[in-house]
């Protein structure tokens, strides 16, 4: 037997064993399912066993009764692109009422009909060729079919012509146009699949375009950013190059807020407020005068250039002070939260050499750091804020002691001197310490920008604690080169009900949070709170649930813009200003980043192919991709080789580009001959009202090799049962394939997560 033949052999016996798992999953008999495709059961098991190859009849019967799609059988994996797909004539193979347009019910008194059969006429307009286009968007899926005329249809980013005889079937609840050429009227019949309630809705939902940004909008003299990078847009708007100057001896504290503090000294920086509700207002010029003390004072305590210091100061003012004037010393900041015992204290420090720390006076923080000191010899330095302690040096007494000028060391630290190291989340094990050099702040110039769409007349929230990475990203850096304010709530404990009315009080524009806070949001009443302030609303972190998405626009009527990168870059696939969004997809990759999809064998991936995200950096580095793990040179050679950086973070990408994003790498479920993304089942289960949060996991099987596993936190009030989790398991497999629902259904109090909030799920898979 050759090679081909034994290939094709083993393709046989590993599509018997997906059906036969899938005639398990349905509780089926042999008999059973023979009886439903009209073989006998000797006939049947020819098939299952792998001991007859299989025919298209046969294949697309089993699809049919199973309710998957033949890709699913054939390849073990559900099939990705389905936005369209077109028929033109020739090439057949085996409401809402909009102004201007004519549509004529078909059918109308034909019972529980299973589609909308409409005839619709489109007005030829010049109007309507040209941007800005008026797309729309309903559930379900359709099939318009040209009678007369030509059509442009446009769906997502992508546009088709159709003439007559021509027809196109897609899904409907991608952002779609038709638009008459030829200067004539078009005429379509339009079969509209799954309507709402048993008809067409009277309401479709106009999707916005954004083609311009909030900072272009603004019109601002001599942007300070303009000195260090230049950006283009393509027609829609959307950024699609970036370059960089003068980076080499760029320092954001020095370049950036001394150079407002100049050009616009009573500028609003930051709006901070306490978590007793006290309110500080803090100008450009006040950040470059404290920040030029605050280096005063620890020049003074013996901190200088290349020393590694620790903040954990929660969301307190003095961070900002604090991480300025470190960049002015040219000393190296290692953020970190105030959640860290004292074993992880002592292992950042020890992994790190810090020699000084500037910490919060809450809570037990500082004693947490004392009792690691006994085995951390390389911390000298000990500064703590609001409050004293015998051995530390008060921070606020301090202070005032110091000049409030500092000038620009000859030797100033710039360019790709080291400026910062992140201790990543350590979902899996000890976390790895990422290095960014001073250019790193650029990098997110395309994060404010564009992705945030910050107001530089408004007021940008993100929601996130100082000892992570994400608070760089959204609440100094991109935020100040595009000349726009911050917001800073100094919160102890995240309550949905605390934050909502600041809204509307701080009068806030722009606003960025993880999934789990959106969650949080749409399990209260969003109509009892004013949200008008918010222009544009963007999240990150983790991928987020077309529920929660849908839940939250049905609310705000607000798109929340996904984005995707990590502790060791900047923002690296996003759905940016301009963009046309799709629920669920973290968009586009930034210009900033040559990113692709790899096989497993470093091939490409193709479309609709699941792979692994990677960095191609063989001509250059950008800025904002770290420089490698501190110290951990086995580490870095890991992800980062072959011309590429490797995140450890799959996906795949559809025919118009969309990155969308399936799991960690030992994320993903292979079960009787399966490959399963826990993303898929977990925006399925986050449908069901009771579920507050969900994480799917592989739990070891003897037969199947793995099966699915639903770790569920319930929300408040909803009681645990074996009857609860049958409902789960039935709710899923009518959403999905049925060799997709979770076989463990396992209810906890709360899901494991790191300090940083993130999902644990090695501890689940155990």
């Amino acid at each position: 037997m050759t090679q081909n033949q034994n290939m094709l052999e083993d393709k046989i016996q590993e599509v018997g064993r997906r059906i036969q798992a899938l005639r398990e999953d349905m509780n089926l008999s042999v008999a059973e399912l023979a009886e439903k495709i009209g073989l006998t059961e000797e006939e049947y098991l020819l098939y299952e066993s792998g001991q007859k190859d299989f025919s298209f009849t046969f294949i697309y019967k089993i699809a049919h009764v199973c309710g998957v799609e033949m890709t699913e059988i054939m390849e073990g994996e559900s099939p990705s692109l389905t936005e369209y797909t077109i028929t033109r004539k020739g090439e057949e193979m085996p409401i809402v009422r909009r102004e201007g347009f004519v549509y004529n019910r078909l059918a109308a008194k034909f019972k529980n009909k299973l589609a909308e059969p409409f005839y619709v006429k489109i007005p030829y307009s010049e109007e309507a060729l040209n941007p800005p286009y008026s797309f729309s968007t309903h559930t379900g899926q359709e099939m318009d079919i040209v009678i007369k005329g030509s059509l442009k249809m446009m769906i997502g980013e992508r546009t088709e012509i159709l003439h007559e005889g021509d027809c196109i079937y897609y899904d409907s609840s991608t952002p779609h146009n038709e638009i008459a050429l030829g200067g004539e009227d078009c005429e379509i019949y339009a079969i509209v699949m799954n309507p709402e309630e048993g008809g067409v809705a009277e309401y479709k939902e106009k999707v916005k375009t954004f083609t311009t940004t909030n900072v272009d909008l603004a019109k601002l003299k001599a942007p300070v950013y303009e000195k260090f990078v230049e950006t283009t847009v393509d027609e829609r708007g959307v950024v699609n190059s970036v370059k960089f100057k003068n980076d080499d001896t760029f320092n954001f504290a020095f370049d950036v807020v001394d150079e407002m503090a100049r050009k616009a000294p009573s500028k609003t920086a930051m709006i901070h407020v306490t978590n007793d509700k006290k309110t500080r207002r803090f100008t450009f010029a006040d950040l470059s005068r404290y920040s030029a003390q605050t280096a005063n004072y620890f020049a003074d305590m013996g901190i200088k250039k290349g020393d590694r210091v620790m903040l954990v100061l929660k969301r307190h003012y003095q961070f900002w002070f604090s991480i300025l004037a470190l960049h002015k010393l040219g000393a190296i900041v290692i953020p970190a939260t105030n959640q860290l015992k004292d074993h992880d204290f002592e292992y950042r420090f020890n992994a790190a050499g810090v020699s000084a720390i500037v910490c919060t006076g809450d809570g037990d923080v500082a004693e947490e750091v004392d009792k690691s000191l006994a085995k951390s010899p390389t911390v000298k330095t000990k500064i703590i804020c609001g409050r004293s302690k015998e051995g530390w040096d008060n921070f606020d007494e301090s202070l005032v002691k110091y000049d409030t000028v500092f000038e620009r060391p000859a030797d100033a630290a710039c360019g790709t001197d080291t400026m910062l190291m992140l201790f990543t989340s350590g979902t899996t094990g000890y976390p790895r310490i990422a290095a960014h050099n001073h250019k790193y702040p650029l990098g997110h110039f395309l994060t404010a920008k564009y992705w945030h769409n910050v107001d530089p007349n408004g007021l940008h929230f993100t929601i996130s604690d100082t000892g992570w990475g994400k608070a760089l990203w959204g609440k100094l850096y991109g935020q100040w080169l595009c000349e726009a304010a911050t917001f800073v709530y100094d919160f102890d404990r995240f309550d949905a009900n605390d934050i909502l009315p600041m809204f509307a009080e701080y009068k806030i524009t722009t606003f960025c949070a993880p999934t789990t806070m959106y969650r949080f949001f749409i399990k209260e009443d969003l109509k009892n709170y004013d949200l008008s302030s918010i222009k544009y609303a963007t999240v990150a972190g983790e991928a987020m649930n077309p529920e929660v998405y849908n839940q939250f626009l049905k609310a705000t009527g607000i798109r929340i813009m996904e984005g995707f990168g990590q502790t060791e870059t900047t923002l690296t696939i996003a759905n940016f200003v301009g963009e046309t969004n799709k629920i669920g997809s973290m968009g586009k990759p930034s210009p900033l980043y040559d990113v692709d999809i790899q096989l497993a064998d470093g091939k490409p991936a193709g479309v609709g192919e699941v792979g692994e995200i990677v960095i191609r950096t063989e001509e250059a580095v950008p800025n904002g991709l770290y420089e490698g793990y501190y110290l951990d040179e086995e580490k870095t050679k890991e992800a980062w080789h072959d011309g590429y950086y490797h995140t450890g973070d799959t996906a795949w990408k559809d025919e118009d580009g969309f990155f969308w994003y399936v799991g960690r790498v030992d994320d993903l479920i292979k079960s009787s001959g399966y490959r399963i993304g826990p993303f898929e089942i977990e925006s399925v289960i986050m449908e069901l009202p009771y579920v507050l949060e969900c994480a799917v996991v592989a739990a070891p099987d003897e037969i199947r090799g793995q099966v699915v596993k639903a770790n569920i936190v319930l929300t408040k009030g909803t009681q645990p049962s074996d009857e609860l989790k049958k409902e789960i398991q039935v709710y899923v497999k009518n959403r999905t394939a049925p060799y997709k629902y979770p076989r463990i259904v396992e209810f906890m109090e709360e899901l494991p997560k790191t300090i940083s909030g993130k999902v644990r799920r090695v501890e689940l898979r155990k």
